[in-house]
């Protein structure tokens, strides 16, 4: 998985603060690459309500 937060629709706006990648990380001026098992154990801990979920939306997916 791979998570470029410069091309998310969402980047910049109040969901992006409730987005597990900038909840984990503070520099994210780069994509952020995620092997099947790291994404795994994030959305676990999304799931039980430790970390906000990611609010990823390509802006491709918007039009």
């Amino acid at each position: 998985m791979l998570i470029d937060c410069n091309d998310c629709a969402m980047q910049d706006t109040p969901v992006c603060k409730d987005c597990v990648v900038t909840h984990v990380l503070h520099d994210i001026s780069r994509p952020l690459a995620l092997d099947d098992d790291h994404a795994d154990a994030i959305e676990l801990l999304t799931q039980e309500g430790l970390v906000p979920g990611l609010r990823l939306l390509p802006k491709s997916a918007t039009g």
